[in-house]
């Protein structure tokens, strides 16, 4: 009969050593893969996403970014600095904010500004719709940022659902027919009556001054092409006359004819007091 045969000394722990190590390495290769795996998502999605608010630079030829540079060193680097890193106590920094916070501060009149307050007011624009497409090309070169899209920014068949979100998103601060309303600490939500679409748009995409901002996590574009297209209908709505009250509707207009009429009661009664 043959014998069994023994395993020499040591024979078991190699075997089970090698085990470990093959195990290891295997958790070490599937750990390995699914990080290469999780980063390749990532960067796929960077590149899909990453530039659907962002201008594309090279798509701006040199000549308009070099004449945007020339505007920048004559209009803004006083309050803005050489390199758009702001200037304490003057302006904030532009890296980052964007040809969509450009157009909409510059086309609005609010920029160049005369005098820092408590809210920047709207007048008059000082520079060129020409050399504001410039100077917002070069900010975006430079710094980077949100865009305002090309192409319509409204959409009237969807005035129902932008009436919707104008209510849900926009009506605390700019009152339900956006006319405005006061804010806090000497700031006020403006009138949108003279807003224009693309500086609709370019607000809700840079939250300017106490407006927060809208990116399309939460307000896709459809969805901000449905508010503008509401605000825009408001203002070719038939004004029914009388006096508008600010245009916060019934209830303040009511209180208002309640205070004149009780107003005039309480005149009229003293009057006939006086002359018994």
């Amino acid at each position: 009969m043959r014998r069994p045969q023994v395993p020499p000394p040591g024979g078991e722990t190699t075997q089970r050593r090698g085990r470990r190590r093959t195990k290891l390495v295997r958790r070490i290769s599937g750990l390995s893969a699914l990080t290469l795996a999780l980063l390749s998502v990532a960067f796929l999605y960077s590149a899909l996403t990453a530039d659907r608010n962002t201008a594309d630079a090279a798509a701006v030829d040199e000549q308009t970014i070099a004449r945007g540079q020339e505007v920048y060193q004559t209009q803004c680097i006083t309050c803005h600095g050489a390199n758009l890193q702001g200037v304490q106590d003057r302006g904030p920094s532009l890296v980052g904010v964007g040809q969509a916070a450009v157009y909409f501060q510059v086309a609005s009149g609010r920029m160049p500004a005369v005098e820092n307050g408590a809210q920047i007011l709207r007048k008059d624009p000082v520079i060129s719709p020409a050399d504001t497409d410039a100077l917002g090309a070069f900010i975006q070169a430079n710094g980077g940022g949100p865009v305002i899209p090309d192409g319509e920014l409204r959409d009237d068949a969807q005035i129902a659902l932008g009436g919707e979100l104008f209510r849900l998103n926009c009506a605390s601060c700019h009152n339900f027919t956006g006319q405005g309303g006061a804010l806090s600490q000497g700031k006020f939500a403006p009138n949108l009556d003279p807003a224009t679409d693309a500086e609709i748009y370019g607000a809700m995409l840079t939250g300017p001054q106490n407006m927060p901002k809208f990116g399309d996590g939460q307000l896709t574009p459809d969805e901000k092409r449905a508010i503008i297209a509401f605000v825009q209908g408001n203002k070719e709505t038939i004004d029914p006359g009388g006096y508008a009250a600010g245009g916060f509707g019934p209830a303040p207009e009511g209180l208002i004819a309640f205070l004149v009429g009780m107003g005039a009661i309480v005149a009229a009664t003293l009057w006939m007091g006086s002359r018994a």
